[in-house]
């Protein structure tokens, strides 16, 4: 039996275009035509079209269904094992993104909700890209200091809100006069700078040791979401997210020198014996014999 392009576009549940277009491409050619020269699809043609509806709902694309069919024994199982892993995957970030959804309700409804003009007051031109927000997450969901920063974050005031913007601000004009005065990112001005930020954030949001804080300079330099979030686009200039990135890594650095010197001065044995303690003794002694005159006796 032969059915013609509009009764199989009807039961099969897709368009006559799609129908052409397979032709076309030559993924389905119907096996008879009439005498008029129209389409004309066999019970063949139907299977085939069922093989090709299916792969297309897994997310197959249409030439490596065409791949498929061409050679079904050898081709399907392995395209279909590797679909099962890809399905999967996507799967998993699905379940991350709803966790990332009911979370941020969470926060929404425990956290300060501020009116657009509020928003505007406290946030003026920082904005925060919900899209790199999500990212964000995703990528430090399992870190225990993104969960208290986000946690912190949400307990946050609106005047609490109001400091740390304004911390910032004096911050970020600072930032901006030092780099347009060409001070090193190396020098003492920048690295005091950058460790002003991270600071902040430790006293804000969470404790930012210095790998932490490069990690968050590194991201200053490729996402300009992240970058935003500190220098507003209309007050960043070509060159500053890797001149901050520099300056954080040179803090970074003398905050670990620091860090080591003082573990070492502290772990450093007490000198005992005929050293430091008895010299001091001895000096002690000879003050006293002095004050009592001659030799003390």
């Amino acid at each position: 039996m032969s059915y013609t392009v509009g009764q199989v576009a009807g039961f099969a549940g897709i368009t006559v275009r799609t129908l052409h277009h397979y032709d076309r491409t030559g993924l389905l050619t119907p096996s008879e035509r009439s005498p008029g020269g129209y389409r004309l699809y066999g019970d063949a043609d139907l299977a085939r079209l069922q093989q090709i509806l299916f792969y297309r709902e897994l997310g197959f694309a249409l030439d490596e269904i065409a791949e498929i069919l061409t050679d079904p024994q050898a081709n399907a199982l392995d395209q279909l094992r590797a679909r099962r892993r890809a399905l999967r995957e996507q799967i998993g970030k699905l379940e991350r993104l709803v966790e990332v959804a009911e979370r941020a309700m969470e926060v929404q409804q425990t956290g300060v909700r501020l009116s657009p003009r509020e928003r505007f007051e406290v946030f003026g031109g920082i904005t925060f890209d919900l899209s790199y927000a999500t990212e964000a997450e995703l990528k430090w969901e399992g870190s225990a200091g993104h969960k208290e920063a986000m946690a912190r974050a949400a307990a946050h005031s609106k005047e609490d809100w109001a400091r740390i913007m304004s911390e910032a601000a004096d911050w970020r004009d600072r930032v901006l006069a030092a780099f347009d005065a060409h001070e090193p990112a190396d020098g003492p001005r920048a690295r005091d700078l950058a460790e002003q930020h991270r600071q902040h954030i430790s006293r804000w949001f969470t404790d930012c040791p210095p790998d932490m804080h490069l990690r968050i300079a590194d991201d200053f330099v490729t996402d300009p979401r992240a970058f935003a979030l500190v220098i507003p686009p209309a007050q960043q200039r070509p060159g500053l997210a890797p001149y901050l990135r520099e300056a954080v890594r040179a803090n970074g650095a003398q905050v670990r020198d620091g860090a080591t010197a003082r573990r070492e001065v502290k772990a450093e044995p007490e000198v005992e014996g005929g050293g430091g303690h008895e010299a001091e003794s001895g000096g002690d002694q000879e003050t006293a014999r002095g004050a009592r005159g001659g030799d003390g006796r």
